[in-house]
């Protein structure tokens, strides 16, 4: 599997980021808001060029901390599909954007997408039309940030819109593991515990729980039913979003997905064990998610009463379609990361029977059906329910925002042909 342009997790405290190569941009800007501030660093379209004549701009997803323009660089360039070299080779002037808190709200990082936007119409030369989204993440900021332009009669004189496995209708992160991460904070975190801190505060970071379509935001006992699980960040960000309109109006709206439109899942079976941590410290068992009333998470610190978690009607989605959770460094993903905090705790080196799940739903991704409905998330996507002018889906279900052959060489033809 190829990198992922966006680790969610981040690299774990204490290790050593992966060695990459030194981004070759050729100028940045400085980016500031009343709330927070990013950073573009702008790639011409060939060597010698300082004028941008046909920008791109491509917006960085959720992870921990701000973007290091070095690991974004590598993500898009040196997997399967060198994305920017070949966008530049077109004759695009590529633009990446940088948040200094990727974990902020969407809201207040769409206002960094805004100014990048009109610098970059300042700087442009010519009367190109922009293209403008992102990854995951990426893509709702410059989504709400398009839209809020349009709404405030401002040009943004953007023709295309594209999204990059962005979870428009939600992302799914298993509640057990949302759970196992809270419960090891409180119980082992705290000052100078920052790995045991770290995944708790990121599933509980403003960007998170307005993209996670279920949310906990602790680890104690609780029985969740499908319909009552949105948090109020998620409510009010898509309150947000429907008054700026839901969507920008003007631009031609472009999406891929990491998952398949066809149905096919990922062999993850629900209601199945996922991960067992059977003490001393913590003992703990986490299951897939299946539909009816179902115990997905059993936690317990030896003398203390077990925790549990229950959901009702929720569906099969942990092996639906879709981008898979990504790794981290060491290999772990989402089952795989609690799983890494119970052997820190136990002193012991056991694997969790799944590591990965679905991420991002292909239905999320293409904007096409609500994650709520299982049988729209193992349906095959029809294109008449988008939201997307036009989309593509992986042939295979793959790492979530992995730029492949298939999706980049997609992307790339749609622009050439505009």
């Amino acid at each position: 599997m190829s990198k992922p342009v966006v680790s969610i997790w981040g690299t774990p405290p204490g290790s050593e980021r992966a060695a990459v190569q030194s981004a070759p941009w050729d100028t940045k800007w400085d980016l500031r808001t009343v709330s927070t501030s990013g950073t573009a660093w702008v790639f011409y379209r060939s060597p010698g060029e300082n004028v941008l004549r046909r920008p791109v701009i491509l917006a960085d997803g959720f992870a921990p901390e701000g973007t290091d323009v070095d690991v974004l660089y590598d993500g898009l360039e040196n997997g399967e599909y060198p994305f920017v070299s070949t966008l530049r080779q077109a004759g695009f002037d590529v633009i990446l954007l940088g948040f200094a808190d990727r974990t902020a709200s969407v809201l207040d990082n769409a206002e960094v997408a805004i100014q990048c936007i009109m610098r970059t119409i300042a700087e442009r030369e010519g009367d190109a039309q922009l293209t403008v989204g992102g990854f995951s993440m990426g893509g709702l900021v410059t989504r709400y940030a398009l839209a809020k332009l349009e709404r405030q009669r401002m040009q943004h004189e953007t023709a295309t819109y594209i999204s990059y496995d962005t979870p428009h209708r939600g992302a799914w992160l298993p509640l057990g593991v949302q759970a196992f991460a809270h419960f090891v904070k409180a119980h082992w975190g705290g000052e100078g515990k920052q790995l045991y801190n770290l995944y708790s505060d990121l599933i509980n970071s403003p960007a998170a729980r307005e993209m996670l379509r279920w949310h906990l935001a602790t680890g104690t006992s609780t029985t969740l039913d499908v319909a009552a699980g949105q948090d109020k960040a998620r409510t009010e960000f898509l309150g947000a979003l429907e008054r700026m309109g839901d969507w920008p109006q003007i631009p031609r709206l472009l999406g891929v997905a990491n998952g398949t439109g066809t149905g096919v899942g990922n062999d993850i079976p629900a209601d199945s064990p996922a991960m067992d941590a059977p003490g001393p410290t913590v003992a703990a068992q986490l299951r897939t998610q299946g539909e009816g009333r179902k115990t997905v998470a059993e936690m317990q610190e030896p003398g203390q009463d077990r925790v549990s978690i229950v959901t009702t009607g929720f569906p099969e989605i942990d092996g639906a379609p879709g981008g898979l959770f990504p790794e981290l460094l060491g290999g772990a993903s989402n089952f795989g990361v609690a799983n890494l905090l119970a052997n820190l705790l136990n002193g012991a080196a056991t694997q969790p029977t799944f590591n990965a799940s679905c991420f991002v739903p292909t239905i999320s991704a293409v904007a096409s059906a609500d994650i709520d409905d299982n049988d729209a998330l193992y349906g095959k996507i029809d294109a008449e329910r988008s939201d997307l002018h036009d989309f593509r889906c992986a042939t295979t279900n793959e790492g979530h925002t992995v730029i492949t052959r298939e999706l980049g060489e997609w992307i790339v033809t749609k622009l050439k042909d505009a």
